[in-house]
């Protein structure tokens, strides 16, 4: 883990994670990572045909994400310039498990060990969950047009895995404290207390964890 601040927002697609990023960045002053999800070239199609094109959506986030976090690692962390990044890398797997057959998943992960050996670790992980309603809702609020192909199994399935994955997680790096909050009890982007209260946990989780570091 580094000495620097390194906060990482996660849960399923359209829960808030770019957005409580923002705020982060702005309450905080930190730089802010966003992860590339429009400049995919196989994400429609994806979506339309997941067991023809996974193999290439997922290859493609994994190698942008790698690109992302060694540039941040040696422009800012290395610098001692705090980051927040909209996603944790470890979402490559949730979703590769997810979408890819046997063959495709054990190359996979191999190429996903090697990438994120030396990829640095964040301080503090911020977990949003909430159901299929409000993710539907969210998902048709931001507009983008290939989401409108996310069948309502697939994101049931997601808020599964999301769930699995981080409790897999938690207990491979109980150094790292993971923030859990519920987005169908709190509305951090239209009522500012649930995004005071957030911010406030955060700051008391970081300044115990950079602490005893």
């Amino acid at each position: 883990m580094i000495h620097v601040p390194f906060i990482t927002v996660e849960g399923p697609i359209g829960v808030g994670k770019t957005s409580l990023s923002k705020a982060i960045s702005e309450h905080f002053h930190y730089e802010l990572l966003k992860e590339i999800v429009d400049e995919n070239p196989f994400l429609g199609k994806f979506y339309t045909d997941i067991e023809e094109w996974s193999f290439q959506t997922e290859m493609f986030f994994l190698c942008n994400r790698f690109k992302q976090l060694e540039d941040i690692d040696k422009m800012f962390l290395k610098k001692s310039i705090p980051v927040v990044a909209d996603y944790h890398i470890l979402k490559n797997l949730i979703f590769a498990s997810r979408t890819l057959k046997d063959q495709q998943h054990d190359k996979y992960l191999k190429i996903y060990q090697i990438l994120t050996e030396d990829m640095p670790k964040p301080n503090v992980i911020i977990y949003l969950t909430a159901s299929l309603e409000t993710l539907q809702k969210r998902i048709e609020l931001r507009g983008r047009e290939f989401e409108n192909l996310i069948e309502d199994q697939y994101l049931i399935q997601l808020i599964e895995d999301y769930e699995l994955h981080m409790k897999e997680f938690q207990l491979k790096h109980p150094e790292i404290p993971v923030l859990k909050f519920d987005g169908d009890q709190i509305d951090f982007v239209n009522n500012p207390r649930d995004l005071t209260m957030i911010l406030d946990t955060l700051e008391n989780t970081l300044q115990k964890e950079l602490r005893s570091i």
